[in-house]
């Protein structure tokens, strides 16, 4: 029996790396593709969330800091192209696809010295520093935003505007409809979603957001929140301190059920979350996080921003009392929600897991016994 082809995915361990990378990693599955990761010892084990991908950890690093640690860097890359090679030399991969992340950057140089056909792709608005490094040697450039900042003009010829994969799961809330509002505007209910580790600014500003409004106002919402650690119990006494009792916790293994019981998301405005947030049809409150790299987190907002489907606010300006207005808002006109979450699920749909999937097939010229054709039209050929 011919082995299927093999396709290699390499990305950080955050799951702005990872979350797009298992999307692209289903949809090749499902195709019929062997299908491994490639990440360092800080790197989600995908095989904990997808049982058939083989994951593999290489020596990698970012470069910054002093002479001293700029040399150790270079060292753990150069390592980390040799573990990657002798990888390339075992699996014989058809394609290689990076998703950015320290991992990427060994892998993808790897990949590109052997002449192997590769790809990367971007999440952010702004091209990443690992993107930026091997962008000029990879094959094709893929895109979750129609300006993505930071692409020289001589790359411009092999990009593609593919969207940002989202999980399946996030998918099959799109055919959820949006829960209704109460005819009172009672139960308007509030999802709070800070990363993997929670944020503390909104464990500061969104309870007393709630304490000092109206009781008549305060219990028109719910309230489910992510909260860090260390924030938790005094959150959870602020609220009790006006007799709410919202749910709280510091990590939610269920979040596309969460999104799609929600009314509105408060969260920051990483690419991945905005990507599923467009997927589910749900707006959101974004928040951006001020010291990202290159000030992504802005960037990503700011795309949507002329869409009706979300409110940026800077986190300077995210106070207790801007939030309090804007809650107020969405109880005396509730279909300002409903608009802004028809508006949003129109930018999802974009099926971008398929469309990553079918530029892997164009570049690979490889397709396993018996598995489906390309979900999504033709694509237009890419500059190698």
């Amino acid at each position: 029996m011919t082995e299927n082809p093999h396709i290699m995915l390499a990305a950080g361990g955050t799951g702005g790396h990872i979350f797009p990378a298992i999307a692209v990693a289903e949809a090749l599955l499902s195709r019929g593709y062997t299908v491994s990761l490639i990440t360092d010892a800080r790197g989600m084990d995908m095989g904990s969330v997808l049982p058939q991908v083989t994951v593999h950890r290489i020596s990698a690093s970012g470069i910054g800091g002093g002479v001293v640690a700029k040399a150790k860097a270079v060292l753990s890359i150069g390592i980390g192209v040799i573990q990657a090679r002798r990888l390339f030399r075992k699996f014989r991969p058809r394609c290689i696809v990076g998703f950015g992340g320290y991992p990427s950057v060994p892998t993808m140089v790897a990949a590109t010295m052997r002449g192997l056909p590769t790809i990367i792709h971007e999440q952010n608005a702004v091209l990443g520093r690992a993107n930026h490094l091997v962008a000029g040697r990879v094959s094709a450039i893929a895109t979750s935003f129609e300006d993505t900042k930071g692409i020289a003009p001589e790359n411009l010829d092999k990009v593609d505007m593919t969207g940002n994969p989202v999980r399946q799961a996030f998918t099959d809330v799109r055919n959820r409809p949006y829960p209704p509002i109460g005819p009172n505007g009672e139960g308007v209910k509030i999802l709070v979603l800070g990363g993997s580790l929670g944020a503390t600014v909104f464990s500061d500003v969104v309870p007393r957001a709630i304490a000092e409004m109206p009781e008549s106002l305060r219990r028109r919402f719910a309230i489910v929140q992510q909260c860090r650690a260390e924030d938790i119990d005094r959150v959870r006494e602020m609220y009790a301190g006006v007799g709410m009792t919202p749910e709280l916790a510091t990590f939610f293994d269920d979040v596309p059920d969460r999104m799609a019981a929600a009314h509105i998301v408060i969260t920051r405005a990483g690419a991945s979350t905005i990507a599923e947030l467009a997927e589910a049809g749900r707006p959101a409150i974004l928040v951006p996080y001020p010291h990202a790299l290159d000030d992504h987190q802005t960037a990503n907002a700011r795309s949507i921003d002329d869409y009706d489907v979300s409110w940026l606010i800077p986190q300077d300006g995210f106070t207790p009392e801007s939030l309090s207005i804007r809650l107020e808002g969405f109880v005396n006109l509730p279909n300002t929600l409903v608009n802004a979450a028809t508006a949003a699920k129109a930018l999802g749909g974009r099926d971008a897991a398929d469309a990553v999937a079918d530029r892997i097939e164009q570049l690979s010229g490889a397709r396993p016994n018996g598995g489906a054709c390309p979900a999504t039209a033709p694509v237009r050929e890419i500059a190698a």
